[in-house]
């Protein structure tokens, strides 16, 4: 004879954990759930603005981008040089910033530190000199600057009688042109937003999956010092960076180190809501500021300088220095770069005293007990 467990018995027969006459997927009054018409329309509404933000920050600086004051040397008498400075005045108005310089060798010199984009020299050997290595855009706008500069001579030997055979030709010098490697310079212009996105997941991962400051100092320094090694291998390979090995490494890494160390610490110091610091701040911000592909005065004051305050631009114009421009001076980029690396060191030390302050987190919540070493 077969013997049946007792079976509990339960109000109204519920089964446990679940409300009377409620099954899965059905509301109170037994019909199948379904999302309040609110609730569906305002995600909707939310979606659309999040993604139109997104598409507005990344189309605004290329819209908006025009020539403005960008930095050019003139080398000649005063006289010539407030002659020039009067053409560009009433043909190119408020495009080009001239600095006037006694001669050709002064504005190499100007040119190759990156202090200007190109130069127009005066004289008897007429030249306009630019550098595709700082820009090609601004390298084919001075490339157009010789034909005015060329009709100018043409007037002046006219009226002086001198013969056509006896006019000077302009001549057109790329001081500091791209390697053959990278002719366009679309590699270099493009590697900044793979390195964006590269410290982002580097911080997201590391600040969900590693738990203890120690640890997650360790991770932090191994990703960047790996990542800058491999990444700067990668560039330099694809032709696109041309500078020494181990400086490219450390610019790459630093770049790495300070997205990921920021959003790392943030969410040290915040919680989980610190780790929409990476996607809000330096993808959505700092990245369309960064100007890696197009000069700085190409965006709108003040914001072509704000980007160069965060770690995609500061990247993006040391990267390029290290590569054509050994005589420019690149202090202020590394320290943008070494700024931010150690602003998320310390996110990350000031979150380990905040939780050893508070009370004992649960175990179940990684990101509450991140601050145990």
């Amino acid at each position: 004879m077969s013997t049946r467990s007792p079976q509990t018995s339960h109000p109204s027969g519920t089964v446990p954990g679940r409300t009377a006459g409620v099954t899965a997927g059905q509301t109170p009054d037994g019909t199948p759930g379904v999302t309040p018409w609110h609730r569906v329309l305002g995600l909707a509404v939310g979606l659309v603005t999040v993604v139109s933000v997104v598409v507005l920050a990344f189309l605004w600086p290329s819209v908006t981008a025009e020539p403005r004051d960008l930095p050019v040397a003139v080398a000649g008498s005063a006289e010539q040089v407030a002659q020039v400075e009067a053409g560009l005045a009433q043909g190119a108005p408020g495009v080009l910033d001239v600095t006037a310089v006694d001669d050709r060798d002064a504005a190499v010199a100007l040119v190759e530190s990156r202090d200007v984009y190109g130069a127009i020299v005066l004289g008897a050997e007429p030249e306009v000199l630019t550098a595709s290595a700082a820009s090609p855009v601004v390298a084919q706008l001075l490339g157009q600057q010789a034909t005015a500069l060329q009709a100018q001579v043409d007037a002046a030997a006219a009226a002086q009688g001198v013969p056509a055979a006896s006019v000077p030709t302009v001549v057109v010098t790329d001081v500091v042109p791209l390697s053959p490697d990278d002719a366009r310079g679309t590699t270099l212009g493009a590697a900044t937003f793979p390195l964006v996105l590269g410290g982002i997941a580097g911080g997201v991962a590391i600040a969900l999956v590693v738990l203890g400051t120690g640890r997650r100092l360790a991770a932090l320094g191994t990703y960047a010092i790996v990542g800058g090694l491999a990444i700067a291998g990668i560039l330099h390979g694809l032709g696109g960076l041309h500078g020494a090995f181990l400086a490219d490494s450390a610019a790459v890494g630093l770049t790495l180190l300070g997205i990921s160390g920021t959003i790392v610490g943030a969410a040290a110091v915040l919680g989980r809501p610190g780790i929409a610091v990476g996607p809000v701040l330096f993808l959505l911000v700092a990245n369309p500021l960064s100007a890696a592909a197009m000069p700085v005065e190409m965006l709108l004051a003040p914001w072509g300088a704000v980007g160069q305050w965060f770690p995609p631009g500061a990247s993006a114009t040391l990267l390029r220095d290290l590569s054509y421009f050994p005589a420019a001076d690149t202090t202020l980029p590394w320290l943008v770069l070494a700024g931010w690396a150690v602003l998320g060191v310390v996110l990350v030390l000031v979150g380990h005293r905040r939780t050893w302050s508070a009370p004992v987190p649960s175990a179940d919540d990684p990101l509450a007990a991140s601050g145990r070493a």
